[in-house]
Order: structure tokens, then C-alpha cells, then sequence
């Protein structure tokens, strides 16, 4: 079983080491620029003295330490002009001598400067509580940069006003404004229905990809697992604050992914909770996915006619069909 304490402190031994590697990185590429452009060397030693004379005026001296900090100031502005233009002259980015930390808003630490767990930290938290580890691997692969419309076919399938291929261009179009608008209080869900093979996981993937790269927290999961996560926090004998962080998070991430709604077992606690979980969102203005096998008939059907009509009322429809694309390499033709 896994405790919260013990995976939050292999976490940020983690972020730990990308720090000191992040710090180990810019001191090469530091002595390398110091090598080629010995003057830059001397203006970063003549920066620090200023910044450290700053501190001893105001220190020292604090009836004109406002004079002498202009002064300080125009000395440092223009040792940090000189010292871009040797940069630039010598074709060499600005930022080059800057720590490259993975995530900006947090410098590799975990949390923000007001002391709030930044989002990255909460993701790596997710990923381990969810078991989410694997999922990097996969959306590398599978996301809107590596997703190829050539293979969905472009003839007429049983009868639909739409190709195959002028569906997905269609769908693609929606899930893209989704993610450039997913800051808007537009109370847009999406429900992603069709048979196996269709391209519903990839479409889910490209999304979780392109909202992970700008720090939202997505939960990705089956409606099998999110079940059984509710049960073990509900009927679980042992306290695990990782149960309570879980099923938290259902409600509270940023976005969550339900795949293959519909395989679970049916029964009047589970349709409670995936109304309690559906409805609570909506309420909240967090934003769910639903992909799933079923027809929105076989929906009406399974679940009661409170989660249907809320998903019907709240949800956008999207058809995927087609051949089964399993039986195709991911290619153009």
C-alpha cells in the first residue's frame, strides 16, 4: 500500500537531484561561455559586487542609500547590456547562463513562492496515486503533433453525410478549441462515443498531452478504477491519506477522463456515483471527458435518468466511426 509521506519525500528527492542537475548543467555551460568570452566573466564578477554594494548602503548608510542605489542600478543596467551584446554577437541565446529548471513556476522545488503545492508536484502526486507513471511514455506518442488524419479513410462509410476522415478533421478542430479555450467558463464537456478502434483513446491522449504541457492537473482514468477508487475510500477499513487524496481529485483536477464508461458494473451505487461525480463538476465549472462504447440510447439505458440527462444537457456529442483502425498502421498511406 502506498503512504502519502513516504511518496511525497521520493518525489522531491527527485526534484531534488533535477535541481542539482539543472545547477550542474548552467555551471558548464557557464565555464564554457567564461572560456570563449573571458569579458563576460569579469562583468558577472563586477554584477555581484554591485548587487553586493547595494546591500551594504542600505545597510550602512540608510539616509542616502536611495542615491547610491540609483546609481547602482544604471551601473548594473549597463554591465547586462554589455554583457547581450557580447551574447548576441557571439550568436548565443540570452538565456543560455540561466538555470534551465523543468518547471518555471515552481524552479523544480514543488511549491510556489506562497507556499501552495505547485502543479507539477500535484501531477507527480496524481500520477503515482493513479498509477499514471506509464502515461508520459504514451502521450510522447500519441498527441495532436503526432496525429495523422491520412489514416482515417476518405470514402463514404454506411451512409454518413461525412467521410470518416472529414469527421475526425472535425472533431480534431473541437478538441483543439477545447484546449485553447479551457481557461473559459464556457461549462464545455466533451463525450467522446463510438465502437473499439475508432481513435477515441488518441483524441483523449492528444487533450491530456496539450493540457499537462501548460501545468493542468488531468486525471486519466477508467470508470472502472474511479469506482473502485470510491469504494476503498468508502468502505476501506485502514486510514490512507492517498485514498482521500484520490478521490478528492475526482472532483477538484482541473480535467477528468473517464475511458470506457459503461464498463463497469451497473448497479444503483455506481450510478449514484458517477451522477455525484458528473454533476459535482458541472457544478464546480471543472471540466470532464467521457469516452465510452456506448450509444447515447445504450447510455439512457445503463445509467439513470438523471446522469443521462445531465451528460445529454451539459455534454458535447461527438460520433467517431469508421473502420476498426487497429487493423491499420498509424500512417499515411
Amino acid at each position: 500500500m502506498m503512504h502519502y509521506s513516504q511518496v511525497l519525500k521520493d518525489i522531491l528527492m527527485e526534484y531534488e537531484k533535477k535541481r542539482d542537475d539543472a545547477i550542474y548543467e548552467q555551471r558548464i555551460r557557464t565555464e564554457k561561455v567564461y572560456k570563449k568570452i573571458p569579458r563576460i566573466k569579469a562583468i558577472d564578477k563586477k554584477i555581484w559586487e554591485a548587487g553586493l554594494s547595494m546591500s551594504k548602503a542600505i545597510i550602512g548608510n540608510p539616509e542616502s542609500y536611495k542615491e547610491n542605489l540609483q546609481k547602482v542600478k544604471k551601473q548594473m543596467e549597463n554591465l547586462k547590456m554589455e554583457k547581450a551584446y557580447l551574447l548576441t554577437e557571439s550568436n548565443i541565446p540570452l538565456d543560455y547562463l540561466e538555470i534551465k529548471y523543468e518547471c518555471k513556476e515552481c524552479k523544480d522545488t514543488g511549491y510556489l513562492a506562497n507556499g501552495d503545492k505547485c502543479n507539477c508536484l500535484k501531477q507527480s502526486l496524481i500520477s503515482r496515486a493513479y498509477k499514471m507513471s506509464n502515461i508520459e511514455n504514451v502521450l510522447k506518442k500519441e498527441n495532436f503533433q503526432t496525429f495523422n488524419i491520412n489514416i482515417f479513410p476518405d470514402e463514404t462509410f454506411e451512409g454518413e453525410s461525412m467521410t470518416p476522415r472529414e469527421n475526425m478533421v472535425n472533431i480534431s478542430s473541437i478538441c483543439e478549441g477545447f484546449v485553447s479555450n479551457f481557461k473559459e467558463n464556457n461549462e464545455e464537456n466533451l463525450l467522446f462515443y463510438g465502437t473499439t478502434g475508432l481513435g477515441k483513446t488518441f483524441m483523449c491522449n492528444c487533450i491530456a498531452k496539450a493540457l499537462l504541457d501548460k501545468n493542468k492537473i488531468v486525471i486519466y482514468q477508467t470508470a472502472f478504477k474511479i469506482l473502485e477508487i470510491i469504494e476503498r475510500r468508502r468502505f476501506g477499513r485502514d486510514e490512507n491519506r492517498f485514498d482521500d487524496f484520490q478521490y478528492n481529485l475526482l472532483f477538484d483536477a482541473d480535467l477528468l477522463i473517464i475511458d470506457d464508461l459503461g464498463t463497469e458494473l451497473s448497479n444503483a451505487f455506481t450510478n449514484a456515483e458517477v451522477f455525484n461525480i458528473v454533476n459535482t463538476r458541472l457544478i464546480n465549472g471543472t471540466k470532464t471527458i467521457i469516452s465510452t462504447n456506448l450509444t447515447p440510447k445504450e447510455i439512457s439505458e445503463t445509467y439513470t435518468d438523471r446522469v443521462f440527462s445531465r451528460v445529454l444537457e451539459k455534454f458535447i456529442p461527438l460520433r467517431f466511426y469508421g473502420p476498426d483502425l487497429r487493423y491499420y498502421r498509424w500512417e499515411a498511406k
